[in-house]
């Protein structure tokens, strides 16, 4: 019984991403008649000598990158290439024979650097065919290698995909493309020589630093990648292969891929779209945009409120808590502020609420937050500029100073009220907000529309969401009945809070269309001047 043709025994798979092919294309007409050792060279010569095709030319080493910056493009005639990569064969093989050297000695590790590449006696630079058309399916006269396509078998498992392009890949020395992803699905197959691919998924677009979207080279990474060890979190995320002739991989679309291929290399490329990209109508685009974008924004706010993705399990504020801390002790702590005149000692009364000692203490730190930055002994460290009386029962009527470094935070690490909000459970901070409604109103009113940073109304909107799942609905509007209650403006309450979790939703917008879209953006003016907005009494 004969050998079954390896390209039959792949179709048709679920492809993964990464996955490799062992010698499917050793099957290939190309896989013997392109061997320069076999006189490939020759054929390819004859077959298509005449063609012109479109060259990279790189003038600082091989490694080529997307933007038209770093390299040029040259017409050049095919023959006058081969000719190139038949001289410099012949001396690589010379030198392999006097030194023992085995042929397609590419090791694992990446070129660090190619140095000068040689110059055949002519000129200081290297030539790379890169993407030139055997089949271009859009404008098949945009095919200059197409007498090439009989060499080559469309593997099975490709047989009902649509193909957009078939592309000849070819250098005559050690060469490394930039990290980059595609916008088709890759099936790269090695004819000769050898190639090692290293791979990113899309997720790690963060770490790879796009190019910016508008730019010539928005599918590149801005990252040298020769700067990082395998021992670096961004190598980490990444899975290295290696393609020796006859072997194909498969890297779909949108997979960021950095290649580097050994002396004398020569490589097919089969794109075609995938069925996503293929079936998303064109009406269809903005509303996935939209929803790409928000499933982003959600993450990256999700992200900067992670405890863990700062390095920290517990986002504290440094209280030494005793186990036995109660009521009196918090009143103790409470009196010392109320002497400076701030609150009326007679009235606090919160041993009605029954609260634990968490709740206690953190009922403390935020009232005591309150009128230590809105003292009148503390206006020479802020703002004085604010016609408004932010306690108007506690503070006697002063004028009420803003605390600037608060009011502009988008970090939960430096922000105080927000890691008292983050560290409470939301029944405990329903609990410590009633508390405040009924004893500290004003207090609560000075904080809510005059000391939520942006990263505090995030974090008390997410409270609120929580606690509606939580609690009874009969129980949660009357809680929020009473907290908005003690507001002279309810919605300038409201708007206060929503404002601030705009800017703060404005920031991860800010983050995620940095990270994959390579764009900056300023906050709207609106927005920057949230802090310096004051409702209406």
């Amino acid at each position: 019984m004969g050998m079954i043709p390896s390209h039959r025994l792949f179709g048709p798979p679920t492809l993964g991403a990464g996955h490799v092919f062992l010698g499917l294309v050793r099957e290939w007409e190309a896989f013997t008649k392109w061997n320069p050792s076999n006189g490939g060279l020759d054929y390819l010569q004859d077959k298509v000598g005449s063609s012109v095709v479109e060259a990279m030319l790189s003038r600082s080493g091989s490694v080529f990158y997307g933007d038209i910056g770093s390299h040029e493009r040259i017409p050049l005639q095919f023959s006058s290439f081969i000719s190139s990569c038949k001289l410099r064969f012949e001396k690589s093989r010379n030198l392999q024979v006097a030194q023992m050297i085995p042929n397609n000695a590419f090791t694992s590790e990446p070129v660090d650097s190619v140095g000068n590449c040689e110059s055949d006696g002519e000129t200081s630079y290297q030539a790379y065919l890169a993407q030139v058309p055997i089949l271009n399916a859009e404008d098949p006269d945009k095919s200059p290698l197409a007498p090439l396509q009989g060499d080559i078998q469309v593997p099975l498992l490709l047989e009902r995909k649509s193909i957009s392009s078939i592309n000849f890949w070819m250098n005559k020395a050690q060469s490394r493309s930039s990290t980059h992803y595609d916008p088709h699905h890759n099936l790269l197959c090695v004819v000769t020589g050898c190639k090692q691919v290293v791979l990113w998924p899309p997720s790690a677009t963060p770490s790879l630093k796009l190019m910016a979207v508008y730019g010539e080279a928005s599918n590149h990474s801005a990252v040298d990648i020769n700067k990082f060890g395998a021992s670096t979190d961004i190598m980490g995320l990444s899975k290295k292969v290696i393609l020796h002739a006859g072997d194909a991989l498969f890297i779909p679309e949108g997979w960021f891929h950095q290649v580097d291929s050994d002396d004398l290399t020569i490589a097919v490329n089969i794109w075609w779209q995938s069925d996503m990209i293929s079936r998303l109508l064109e009406h269809m685009d903005a509303y996935y945009l939209r929803r790409i974008v928000k499933r982003l924004v959600d993450k990256e706010t999700k992200q900067m409120l992670n405890p863990s993705s700062a390095g920290n399990k517990n986002f504290g504020v440094n209280i030494s808590m005793q186990p036995n801390v109660g009521v009196k002790e918090v009143n103790n702590e409470l009196a010392t502020t109320c002497s400076r005149g701030y609150m009326n000692v007679n009235q606090l009364g919160i041993e009605q609420f029954q609260l634990d000692p968490i709740e206690l203490q953190s009922l403390r730190e935020l009232v005591s937050f309150v009128h230590d930055n809105f003292g009148a002994s503390g206006q020479s460290q802020m703002h004085s500029n604010i016609g408004e009386q932010g306690l108007a029962g506690d503070l006697n009527g002063e004028v009420a100073p803003r605390l600037v470094t608060e009011v502009d935070s988008f970090s939960l690490e430096d922000d105080v009220v927000a890691k008292i909000l983050w560290n409470l459970e939301p029944v405990k901070l329903q609990n410590v907000l009633l508390a405040m409604v009924s004893k500290f109103p004003r207090s609560l009113e000075t904080l809510i529309l005059h000391m939520l940073s942006p990263a505090a109304a995030e974090v008390l909107t997410q409270k609120f969401d929580e606690m509606d799942i939580q609690v009874k609905k009969v129980d949660q509007k009357e809680f929020y009945r009473q907290f908005y209650g003690i507001f002279d403006d309810q919605y300038a309450a409201m708007d206060a809070i929503l404002k601030g979790k705009e800017s703060f939703g404005f920031l991860a917008l800010g983050n995620v269309l940095d990270h994959y879209l390579g764009v900056c953006c300023e906050c709207p003016k609106e927005l920057i001047d949230k802090a310096e907005m004051r409702p209406s009494s």
